[in-house]
């Protein structure tokens, strides 16, 4: 017997929504699958406090995806929040606005259950000459979360780090300046000792990113004429890519990255902070 079902993510700094049919062997067909970009954790770093404009950005989405729940009739529906509602002293106000909007208990979710959910997401469609173990990264909005495995995640760790955190604490400038990037370097390189010696980060052979930033940082490598996640999904890009890219990317002005073909508008002011974790 076959159900709808439905999944809503929310980060630091989008918000997507999967709307898909169950099959009796527990298989996934996608029904609808859309993505907004509402920057939740904007200046939740410095502020503590998730703003009144992020709020209503969140639940304007929030509203769109309980019209597309219920043209479907999903009869399951599951809402996790990540990093900015961890964070934030306010978080209770945004619980209650989803609650009020989609009538389901929305579930802040620890980092280290984060990272579990990724890696399952992230390696159940991985090609069969991918060799394990695999390190999963998932670099979002406030942490970048790290997980070496192979069938099941073996060790994890969430660190504060992510594309919207790491450009509002260091990357201000446009384009950033040369002290910027060092600090941010430096910043990032400590964290991820940090994370080294909780994750044998050495013993991967399969490095997975997953989010924007480096599904973004994919599309330049590739050279897109436009962003297509079907081409970009499961592409190969080289640690030569990534460095040049990050370079490139922290180079440029906001005009010129908003000026890539394959920039999404809500990723333009941060994607540079994000190459540089990758």
């Amino acid at each position: 017997m076959t159900q709808t079902v439905a999944a809503i993510d929310c980060g630091t700094n989008s918000i997507r929504l999967l709307v898909a049919d169950l099959d009796a062997d527990g298989r996934l067909h996608d029904r609808d699958r859309r993505m907004r970009i509402v920057r939740l954790g904007e200046a939740v770093d410095a502020t503590g406090m998730i703003s009144e404009a992020a709020l209503q950005r969140a639940f304007l989405a929030c509203d769109e995806f309980a019209e597309v729940i219920e043209s479907f009739a999903a009869t399951k529906v599951r809402f996790v929040a990540t990093s900015a509602s961890r964070d934030a002293k306010n978080r209770q106000v945004f619980v209650d606005g989803v609650r009020a909007r989609l009538a389901l208990e929305p579930e802040v979710i620890p980092g280290e259950v984060e990272a579990a959910l990724s890696f399952d997401g992230a390696t159940s469609g991985l090609p069969s000459d991918a060799t394990a173990p695999f390190l999963m990264v998932d670099i979002g909005g406030g942490s970048t979360e790290f997980v070496l495995g192979r069938d099941a995640p073996q060790q994890s760790i969430s660190v504060d780090m992510g594309c919207v955190r790491m450009t509002e604490r260091f990357l201000a400038s446009d384009p950033p300046t040369t002290d910027q990037i060092r600090a941010v370097t430096e910043f990032i390189d400590e964290l991820i000792g940090i994370a080294a010696q909780q994750v044998d980060l050495g013993a991967a052979k399969t490095l997975i990113g997953l989010a924007g930033s480096v599904t973004t940082v994919a599309a330049i490598a590739l050279e897109l004429p436009e962003y297509d996640p079907h081409r970009i999904h499961g592409a190969r890009v080289s640690r030569a890519q990534v460095h040049a890219i990050a370079k490139q990317l922290l180079a440029m002005t906001r005009t010129q990255r908003a000026s890539m073909p394959v920039m999404h508008e809500g990723r333009v002011d941060v994607i540079a902070g994000g190459a540089v974790i990758l």
